[in-house]
């Protein structure tokens, strides 16, 4: 039993979940800095305050807290697009390391040419 429970535990796939699961929360802890200390103070409190609602969460029509709803609905778009930017930026960045990788590699000889240059140096002796 604790055998299996060892194997079940030391699996790739469970080690590989554990790691994503940790470094998602540590990433997520990123995010809601971001949104709160950054993007909410320069673009949300000012373009809230231009339309006049300031505390958007406390708004309600009779007894329907709709403003609660509207806060989330905000915070989600404002989060999805932030990711958005930086899923793209994560994107072009690896984009621009594999170009170099390539560019490396293709320096090089190739497989065929040092082939054809052993086969040459050979025929001329």
């Amino acid at each position: 039993m604790l055998k299996d429970l060892k194997e079940f535990l030391l699996r790739g796939n469970v080690i590989d979940l554990a790691v994503g699961v940790i470094i998602a929360n540590a990433f997520g802890a990123i995010v809601t800095s971001l949104i709160g200390d950054v993007i909410t103070p320069l673009f949300l409190n000012p373009a809230l305050k231009a339309a006049g609602v300031e505390q958007i969460a406390g708004l309600k029509w009779n007894g329907i807290a709709y403003g609660s709803f509207l806060s989330a609905v905000i915070n989600f778009l404002v989060i999805g697009t932030v990711l958005f930017f930086i899923v793209k930026s994560v994107e072009k960045a690896q984009s621009l390391t594999r170009k170099e990788d390539t560019a490396e590699e293709a320096a090089g000889p190739t497989e065929l040419e040092v082939l054809q240059e052993i086969k040459a140096l050979l025929e001329s002796k």
